[in-house]
């Protein structure tokens, strides 16, 4: 299972880690937000719309800061651009902490959002370039394992961390210690990190006076691409955070679990989720990137609709056991973005291409789970609101796979290579 790794040499194991570390501690700050969401509630006055509408705006900013991040990456190197965003990532989440109010909590989550929305792109990229074309799903979709570890933390962080403390601390605390991830900046390398193909392509566009822009990935050679992979991205992401932006809620309301336990309980999540990223990193190699997003988006309808009607009460064992399954799903169905986004656009647009798909799904996904809020107010249950949403975002995720092109296994290209044919299966030839 490890043989790419065994391949692989110094630099680009030392890529792989840090991009993996760096990608669990940003996973973690972007899910630890939801989970404190009672704590946030009760410490700056704010109602479920009010602290849904802040992560809205983060998700938002998170899609604006991840395009330019990418397109910054296009322009002046991936290396250098991966460590400007997680310092800024990680100082605005340390910033979180010292908000008192709904209007200073509201300002530094889009600060931080611009930041942590480029970060992920920015170094697939960089890892993607590096990896030989038949183990890139399984580089990549281990790299993205990491979220289900930064979502674990996030939960124990949110939960029985922030518990050890006063109820207005606690969560001050955890925002605080967002901090760390800086120190990752320290293991990134500027332009001796870069790969060759990337500094080949930027050697083509001197000589040739080329310089990419952000609206490159609207050109007509690649406009379909761009419209697929963000709706791709904004199934997979939609479908996700419309249930797991109000887990602890749901546990807490509907479940009746104390708000400690119901971290227990995600945490659950979080360990099917690192199992499903490893399984979708190694089936997409084989199954192709397309059938992978099926039966994850599949097994995450009929996961997510067990966990939150089946009749499974109150009983904490039986609700980590489900949302183990529940998680696998749900945290898998991301494993094959960086492999197939990367494999998708030209090394010139690369960066501005994948970060603009990606980040549309995340900053579109705010549609989703602010619909679940809005719906939740007028009466409706958390869960039926949660579960409608959540499966339309699912159904997105499946149709969208039928008008993109399999691109596994497939050497990347460059944009004079770009040409693209009508029809899902036109790619450009294997180079």
């Amino acid at each position: 299972m490890m043989t790419w790794y065994k391949e692989a040499d110094r630099k680009t194991r030392r890529v792989f880690w840090t991009c993996s570390a760096g990608w669990a501690l940003d996973s973690a700050d972007s899910v630890v937000y939801s989970f404190l969401t009672p704590l946030l509630m009760a410490g700056l006055g704010m109602t479920l719309t009010q602290a849904s509408s802040i992560a809205s705006a983060n998700f938002f900013s998170a899609a604006v800061g991840g395009w330019l991040g990418g397109w910054l990456c296009d322009r002046f190197g991936r290396a250098r651009i991966l460590q400007l965003t997680i310092a800024w990532f990680s100082f605005f989440s340390f910033a979180s902490g010292f908000a008192h109010s709904y209007e200073q909590m509201l300002i530094i989550r889009v600060l931080q959002g611009i930041g942590f929305g480029a970060e992920w792109a920015v170094g697939a990229v960089l890892l993607g370039e590096m990896i030989n074309p038949k183990h890139r799903g399984k580089a990549l979709g281990t790299v993205q394992s990491g979220a289900a570890i930064g979502s674990g933390l996030a939960a124990l962080l949110a939960g029985p961390f922030a518990a050890m403390f006063d109820p207005d601390l606690g969560w001050r605390i955890v925002f605080w210690i967002g901090i760390a991830p800086a120190l990752l900046i320290f293991f990134v390398r500027r332009e001796s990190d870069d790969s060759d193909l990337f500094k080949q392509a930027q050697q083509r566009n001197r000589e040739l006076g080329r310089k990419t822009s952000l609206a490159d990935v609207f050109k007509p050679n690649i406009l379909r691409i761009t419209i697929f992979a963000g709706l791709l991205s904004l199934g997979v992401q939609g479908a996700a955070y419309s249930i797991s932006n109000f887990l602890t809620p749901f546990l807490h309301n509907e479940r009746g679990l104390p708000i400690a336990t119901a971290g227990f309980c995600i945490l659950f999540n979080s360990a099917g989720g690192f199992f499903g990223f490893l399984t979708n990193a190694y089936a997409s190699d084989n199954l192709g990137r397309r059938m992978v997003f099926r039966l994850f988006s599949v097994g995450f309808i009929i996961a997510a609709s067990v966990y939150l009607f089946a009749p499974l009460g109150s009983s904490v064992p039986v609700l980590m056991a489900v949302g183990f399954v529940y998680g696998f799903f749900q945290f898998g169905s991301y494993a094959s973005f960086g492999p197939y986004f990367t494999e998708l656009f030209p090394t010139e647009l690369r960066g501005t291409g994948q970060a603009f798909a990606y980040n549309f799904g995340r900053g579109g996904s705010a549609i989703f789970f602010t619909g679940v809020a809005m719906v939740a107010a007028t009466g409706v249950t958390l869960s039926t609101a949660m579960a409608t949403f959540a499966i339309s975002a699912a159904c997105c995720a499946i149709l969208s796979t039928f008008f993109l092109p399999e691109t596994a296994g497939r050497a990347l290209i460059g944009i004079d290579d770009l040409t693209l044919h009508d029809g899902a299966e036109g790619v450009p030839p294997q180079v």
